[in-house]
């Protein structure tokens, strides 16, 4: 409610009319069957649980011919289990995020075509600028030690990846 109070008022600040804002759930979109030209999402999809039916919820509500925009936090392999359930790197996304192929993965089942990386980054070289007073190094040290070699491998094999996709156009019938 507060974030919607929000969006409300910068709305109300920028004059602008034609948004509408409504409350729901990414594994449940509030809105009909293809009503949406375009969906964009910025580091959400990996704090779902049921990211394959997220990407199915996209596909439900787009039109045919609609596009998906997400930039999102994925894998390259697996986070120790201490990384895991750490609170802090939840919020973070990076405990919840997904392995690299099982979100792309996620995206073809769901239906879309046209599917493009446009963008991929590792978090490695955030590392060498990382202060120990950082939350997310905080969170990783106390998870898994002060390993150098280990805190290289964690943060090499986590993404930031930026995937475009299609939902394919509605075929003639008959």
């Amino acid at each position: 409610d507060e974030m919607l109070n929000l969006a409300r008022e910068n709305q109300r600040k920028a004059g602008i009319e034609n948004v509408e804002f409504l409350r729901g759930e990414i594994e449940s979109i509030p809105l009909p069957d293809n009503s949406v030209d375009v969906i964009i999402s910025n580091c959400v999809i990996n704090l779902s649980p049921e990211k394959p039916r997220v990407f199915r919820e996209a596909f439900r509500v787009l039109k045919p011919g609609g596009r998906l925009m997400v930039s999102d936090v994925v894998l390259t392999a697996p986070l120790p289990e201490a990384l895991l359930s750490h609170l802090d790197l939840y919020a973070a996304c990076v405990a919840g995020a997904a392995q690299r192929e099982d979100y792309l993965e996620a995206i073809r089942e769901a239906g879309f075509v046209d599917i493009k990386i446009v963008n991929e980054s590792n978090f490695g070289h955030l590392l060498a600028g990382t202060s120990p007073d950082d939350p997310m190094m905080k969170a990783a040290v106390e998870a898994i030690g002060n390993d150098p070699a280990e805190l290289r491998r964690v943060a090499d094999s986590v993404l930031s990846l930026k995937v475009s996709a299609r939902k394919p156009e509605a075929r003639a019938c008959c």
